[in-house]
């Protein structure tokens, strides 16, 4: 897994950046397995998100709703059930998860975010001090997880986890990249000049590509490259300017994963392990590269919720296969129990999509999902939704709920896309009379959802005043 390696950046889901994209080995999984088209963050943060995908619960149910949470080491994992069911357990790279991971045989892990050149990594002998490793993080965690696997029992089997910082902010690469795309002018998103609130659709400003091209003006030195000056340009320029540096790196930094992706498949080749090993490669979340305007995630857009996801498992999982159902993070903890014959426990609230790979998708799989992004800042407000295949209905109600002095509350907007008139959601609908009733369908399913999954904010009676109005 990676650190907000999106799926605009895999060169394998239509990206205008398809084009130019270099990424063999992610190509190779999608060749041999199977690519997952509609897989969906549920709270679309790293430690939130990290912390659905190991406990097969919403933010709700596991504690961890922010970044400031913590897992709780006690809690029931895809890692401890794996290791009381006989397994070597490992995970090496990125936790993000603040305790010391539990489930785990051996850990040797990053310190918070972790820094991308000579990395510190902590295991059990060293915490928390931990040591420092010579070279590039990516290429470091693939050597530790390589070294893993060539000292574990080879005679029980193994779940390995390796994370990667990248392609995290400030997008780092080795210096063996330095050069790649130099020369490439970076295909634009149709909605890069969407200026907020002159263009854009959307009720609330957003991360936008300006915030990022001010850290490259100011910090040279931690963001890769020479300096960067946007002085003199007109807004259109400067947003040029800045997406062309950003985009750039960002591939770069993901060409490291996935040339190290393909170290780890030449192992499992040489030793014979790879047509009986489950691979899989996917990434917290997604992230915005230009489109609306915007970077970073959080949002309940498609490129900030949306998953990338390959699975290699050539015993059961035809090459080439595409899946369009509605996947969510809470997922892939129970299709991992599954394929390794280990009861999934009914505190998981994800199902198994083992039969979805092998095209047969149960007749009562979900056709909606829910969401929620706990946290607030008055330009990415807090928020909670619904998206079905046709439709996606946003409540953006704007309430500081879990940070302590965090900023004022904002008022609470909605919008509403039609996926299929407007996939790339460029045009908020929510006023439009023609879907009134649609809307109003989507409001009560909202809410059943919500109630579904055990999200009731009993704990916030600003929360049950504002979702008693939702109908009204």
């Amino acid at each position: 897994m990676s650190d907000d390696h999106t799926s605009q950046a895999w060169g394998v889901y239509g990206s205008v950046l398809d084009s130019v994209i270099r990424a063999p080995n992610i190509s190779r999984l999608r060749d041999e397995g199977a690519l997952l088209m509609n897989v969906f963050a549920t709270n679309s943060i790293c430690t939130p998100s990290r912390a659905t995908i190991l406990t097969g619960q919403y933010s709700h149910r596991n504690g961890v709703y922010t970044l400031s949470d913590t897992l709780n080491p006690g809690r029931e994992t895809i890692a401890t059930l794996f290791q009381h069911n006989g397994y070597q357990t490992a995970l090496i790279g990125k936790w993000h998860l603040k305790s010391q991971p539990s489930g785990f045989d051996y850990y040797n892990i990053l310190p918070g975010q972790g820094r991308y050149q000579d990395p510190i990594l902590r295991d059990s002998s060293n915490w928390p001090e931990g040591k420092a490793y010579k070279g590039f993080s990516t290429d470091v965690i693939t050597n530790e997880s390589l070294k893993w696997l060539q000292q574990r029992d080879k005679d029980k089997p193994f779940m390995l986890m390796t994370h990667f910082k990248a392609t995290h902010e400030p997008f780092n690469y080795p210096e063996r990249f330095g050069t790649l795309y130099a020369n490439t002018m970076m295909p634009e998103p149709e909605s890069l000049y969407d200026f907020y609130p002159e263009k854009a659709s959307r009720t609330f400003e957003g991360q936008i590509l300006e915030i990022l091209g001010k850290r490259f003006e100011d910090n040279p030195n931690i963001y890769s490259g020479t300096s960067f000056s946007l002085k003199g340009l007109s807004k259109e320029e400067a947003r040029h300017k800045i997406y062309q540096k950003f985009v750039k790196d960002f591939l770069r930094s993901g060409a490291a994963i996935d040339e190290n992706i393909g170290r780890l498949l030449a192992y499992l080749d040489e030793q014979n392990l790879l047509e009986n090993t489950v691979v899989v490669y996917t990434a917290d979340q997604g992230y915005f590269l230009g489109e609306h305007g915007l970077f970073d995630k959080r949002i309940m857009y498609k490129e900030s919720i949306k998953m990338p996801f390959v699975i290699r498992y050539p015993k059961e999982i035809n090459a080439g296969t595409k899946n369009n159902d509605l996947i969510l993070n809470t997922d892939i903890g129970p299709l991992l129990l599954d394929y390794a014959g280990i009861d999934i426990p009914k505190s998981m609230q994800g199902r198994s999509f083992r039969h979805n790979l092998i095209g047969l998708t149960p007749p009562d799989w979900r056709t909606s999902m829910y969401y929620r992004y706990w946290m607030h800042q008055e330009h990415r407000p807090a928020h909670l939704g619904i998206r079905t295949k046709q439709f996606k209905l946003i409540y953006f109600y704007g309430q500081p709920l879990r940070e302590v002095g965090g900023e004022p509350a904002t008022k609470p907007t909605w919008e509403f896309y039609n996926l299929e008139k407007d996939p790339k959601e460029l045009l908020n609908a929510y006023d439009d009379p023609a879907y009134k009733q649609e809307i109003t369908r989507l409001k009560s399913e909202l809410l059943q959802l919500k109630e579904e999954v055990g999200d009731n904010d009993e704990q916030y009676p600003v929360m049950k005043e504002l979702l008693n109005t939702i109908n009204n």
